[in-house]
């Protein structure tokens, strides 16, 4: 797909478009604590209808209109994304579009089976992501919530690694008196290897994970704790806007990040745009409301429509939840947040 890459979008804050996080599902298989806890999304919750959801064409399709302002960077996610039938074609179209430079996806691990993680790859997908909070059956279980063992995630990550998949991003969120003892565990886990673990602060994403400031543990305090047993420095961002703060171990076993969303916001920085599996675009992972690209494309309009409609949405953000946590917590008072579930991490 040829597209225009010469328009280049920026919000109120001159932060431009450069990556798009894709949600392709609002349905997983596991009920982690922190993003679908089963008290809320059990056997009764009303998922989108199939009807309701993008095709992987109309995905595409604004894909392309993202790229059109600026984007050059994908993330598929969910829910679990490669619950979604056919996701290879969709990332194989992806892949054709001019402008996009890289895509990625994250997972929990539990169907990157040696078959699929070769598909994936053959596809067009250059880089993954898998969830993994912990090493031991209890607390891993725990946190899913489906008795899904371990073990069978670190499966999936050696399946990516035969396929070909290098510098594998190992995600764990880490809460305080829930699972902060596995994080030694994990660092050494993936010490002298190429993946590398990202320790994320528990967030107040959505409405529905119970997430209380007392749970955080700051990223510092984790800094702290891995020093005292593997001495680390401090390594520069590989691009402008990286999320993620990198360390590396001063013994050469390789590298481990931290991201800080809570205690240490990026805000200022941050190029990330957000859709939904049925056409909703937000403009921040905190939103409480999106803005509808589904109705107009299901109703005829052209790229250069859409585009229109996209630069307008870009160009009046002015999020900045996280440097604002507690005044915004106040003003979004009965406006729930949207689920991580509905767009991603």
């Amino acid at each position: 797909m040829r597209v225009d890459t010469a328009h280049s979008v920026t919000d109120t804050r001159n932060r431009p478009i450069r990556d798009l996080r894709i949600s392709v599902t609002d349905r997983c298989n596991f009920r982690c604590t922190y993003c679908m806890p089963r008290e809320v999304f059990g056997p009764g919750y009303a998922f989108v209808s199939r009807d309701q959801l993008l095709t992987l064409e109309e995905i595409a399709r604004i894909t392309k209109v993202f790229a059109m302002a600026g984007m050059r960077k994908v993330r598929i996610t969910g829910g679990e994304p490669m619950i979604r039938r056919n996701l290879e074609h969709l990332i194989t179209m992806i892949a054709a579009i001019d402008g996009v430079e890289d895509i990625s996806m994250t997972t929990n691990g539990s169907m990157l089976s040696a078959g699929r993680a070769r598909e994936l790859k053959r596809a067009g997908l250059k880089r993954l992501t898998v969830s993994l909070d912990a090493l031991d059956d209890e607390t891993f279980k725990r946190i899913n919530d489906v008795d899904y063992p371990p073990s069978r995630v670190l499966d999936g990550i050696e399946n990516a690694r035969a396929a070909g998949f290098v510098g594998i991003k190992v995600n764990a969120v880490v809460r305080r008196n829930f699972n902060e003892h596995a994080v030694l565990p994990l660092v050494e886990q993936f010490r002298h290897t190429d993946c590398i673990v990202r320790f994320i602060e528990f967030m107040d994403v959505g409405e529905t994970n119970g997430w209380n400031l007392e749970d955080v543990i700051p990223a510092r305090e984790l800094v702290r704790q891995i020093q005292a047993r593997y001495p680390m420095e401090p390594v520069s961002p590989n691009y402008q806007g990286e999320v993620a703060k990198r360390w590396r171990y001063r013994d050469g076993a390789g590298e481990i990040g931290f991201i800080t969303s809570v205690t240490e916001s990026f805000c200022g920085g941050c190029s990330r745009a957000r859709l939904s599996a049925v056409g909703q675009v937000y403009t921040c992972l905190f939103g409480t409301e999106g803005h509808d690209l589904r109705a107009p494309l299901r109703s005829g309009a052209s790229d250069a429509q859409l585009l229109r409609q996209l630069t307008q949405v870009w160009q009046g953000r002015t999020d900045r939840y996280s440097e604002l946590r507690s005044q915004y917590s106040q003003a979004v008072q009965g406006r729930p947040k949207v689920e991580m579930s509905h767009i991603g991490g």
